[in-house]
């Protein structure tokens, strides 16, 4: 077999990553941040209120709309936001810093 053809797709796919290292992704703060700098899983709304300070907004809770649909209550902070079933912490997700970095979109207020 010839040689080319199976380098051919390695070129490509190097040129198609050359071009993504421009962009900042969320997840590599992330993985910069250290992880206690977030609410952990399973902590109580007053314990985070308590380490983290009162929240700068507090969403209107979603779901509850049947027993099976627990609520969710959104707590956003300046560097992330958490998210709590009834009154525990179900994940923590840091904001997005700048326009330029790839993560989630806002909270649907």
């Amino acid at each position: 077999m010839n040689r080319p053809f199976r380098v051919l797709p390695l070129l490509a796919l190097l040129a198609i990553a050359g071009t993504a290292s421009a962009e900042v992704l969320l997840i590599e703060r992330t993985q910069a941040q250290h992880e206690s700098a977030l609410p952990s899983r399973g902590m109580r709304m007053a314990d985070v209120e308590a380490r983290f300070g009162a929240p700068g907004e507090r969403l209107d809770p979603r779901g509850g709309q049947k027993r099976q649909w627990p609520t969710i209550n959104r707590w956003v902070y300046p560097a992330f936001t958490v998210y709590f079933e009834r009154d525990r912490v179900v994940d923590a997700v840091l904001n997005q810093a700048a326009s330029n970095e790839v993560g989630p979109k806002p909270a649907i207020r």
